[in-house]
């Protein structure tokens, strides 16, 4: 099982904001980029406001940023959407067989590997902003641009 495409989503509709924003960023508009319906970029555009990330108005269409995009990092995104709760990337089965060796020792075995690699992973997106990802569709779209 892959993490929630919520990550993925709420990553699309900050970045789409700002390369549209001349333009209003209804819920219709962001679902037909995400190719998903309105109703789904409505609850994640809930949580990316709940925690500050967006600004959008009841029965205004459109939605902006509400922070400099050099200020909102992935990390940020990915906790906005609750894509997992806090030290859970990785879950573990609760009830090991205690008279396996395996069983009895594989939880406390692996345990600090998860942890190690979901901090690290935290890491790597605190350290990428929404910035950064508009800045490389824009390259990538002048170079699609080019080859025309």
């Amino acid at each position: 099982m892959s993490i929630s495409s919520r990550f993925a989503v709420g990553i699309h509709i900050l970045t789409l904001i700002e390369i549209n924003k001349t333009s209003v960023n209804s819920s219709e508009f962001l679902a037909s980029s995400v190719n998903t319906n309105p109703a789904v970029i409505r609850k994640i555009m809930g949580m990316l406001k709940n925690v500050g990330l967006i600004n959008v108005r009841p029965g205004i269409a459109g939605a902006q940023a509400a922070k400099k995009l050099a200020e909102i990092t992935l990390l940020d995104v990915y906790k906005a959407v609750n894509v997992v709760q806090e030290k859970e990337l990785f879950s573990i089965h609760d009830n090991p067989n205690p008279d396996c060796p395996v069983g009895r020792n594989i939880q406390d075995a692996v345990l600090p590997l998860f942890t190690i690699a979901q901090s690290a992973m935290e890491k790597a997106l605190s350290h990428v902003t929404i910035d950064d990802v508009v800045k490389d569709i824009i390259e990538k779209e002048k170079n699609h641009e080019s080859i025309k």
